[in-house]
This record gives structure tokens, C-alpha cells and sequence, in this order.
């Protein structure tokens, strides 16, 4: 057999197998279009619904002298909640604001727990430990920024975070 025998046999195999496949595909086609086209016909109330709810008009137009009523507009608001701000604890504050420095001393800070450390401190009053931690303070062993640099928190909150620290070295 020849070379060009061989190629032309294969070639006739493969464009029949594709005739094959595009005839298969064909006749899939005009199946499914069989069962699909009695489904709407042009002349069905449905159908015809349909086509007229895709092309009706987004408005009327009105010539001069034809009035309607308009419906008065309606102005809707919606009604914002207020947020609600709640208060934290003084461990809270504390694990939030006051670890970072008070937990490993940095700065000269006591240490939480540290009753040598704080035991000069808390001879000065609660009322002058309260005013450095919500105002800062500069002193020979270190710095306290005002309110731990946490600025979002209130004085009631750096005063209980104040009186945990306080409560816990003792």
C-alpha cells in the first residue's frame, strides 16, 4: 500500500466520523426545537403578555390640555440609631491600652503586680495617679502619656483602668 493510499484512507475516516458528528448534532438540534416551539407560538395570550410587558413605555406623555392626577411624592427618612458607646472595665482598658508598657515595664512603668514598684506611687493619693494617667505626666524614672496615648478613652476609663493597676500591686 502507498503511502498517499494510506493517507487518503485515513483522511476519508476522519471527515466521515465529523460528518457523522455534525449530523448527530443537527438532528439533536431539530429535536429540541421540536419540543421547545410548542411552548410559546406567536399567537398564544401568553406570549403575547410577554411581548407586550418587554416593550411597553417607562412613561406617558400627555399633550396640552389632558391632565391626570399625580400622586403626591412621598419623602421617606430613614431613622439612624445612635450609637452606643459602652464603658470599659478597667481590665479591659487595661489589656487594650495599658499592657503594652505596664506589662514589661517599658518607659519606667510598674509592672502589674509589682507592690515595690508601685508602693511610692500610691502614697501620692489615687487623685494624683488618676490626673497623670489621664493627663501624662514626665518624672525622674520615666514617661506616662496622656491617657496611654489611647486619646478614645475616657477619663472614667483611665481612672478604672488606674484603680485595677492600683488594686492588683497591693
Amino acid at each position: 500500500m502507498s503511502r498517499d493510499q494510506k493517507f487518503f484512507d485515513i483522511y476519508s475516516l476522519v471527515i466521515g466520523i465529523l460528518a457523522a458528528f455534525a449530523l448527530a448534532i443537527l438532528v439533536l438540534a431539530m429535536k429540541i426545537s421540536d419540543l421547545k416551539q410548542g411552548v410559546y407560538t406567536r399567537d398564544t395570550a401568553e406570549y403575547q403578555a410577554q411581548v407586550t410587558a418587554r416593550i411597553r413605555p417607562l412613561g406617558q406623555i400627555y399633550l396640552p390640555g389632558e391632565q391626570t392626577e399625580a400622586s403626591a411624592p412621598t419623602i421617606e427618612t430613614a431613622v439612624e440609631p445612635k450609637p452606643v458607646a459602652t464603658a470599659l472595665s478597667g481590665p479591659q482598658v487595661y489589656n487594650s491600652a495599658c499592657l503594652a508598657c505596664h506589662g514589661a515595664g517599658i518607659g519606667g512603668a510598674p509592672i502589674l503586680g509589682d507592690a515595690a514598684a508601685w508602693a511610692p506611687r500610691i502614697t501620692q493619693g489615687a487623685d494624683v495617679l488618676k490626673d497623670h494617667a489621664i493627663n501624662g505626666y514626665t518624672g525622674q524614672v520615666g514617661y506616662m502619656p496622656a491617657k496611654g496615648g489611647r486619646i478614645d478613652l475616657s477619663d472614667e476609663e483611665v481612672a478604672d483602668a488606674v484603680e485595677y493597676m492600683v488594686s492588683e500591686a497591693q
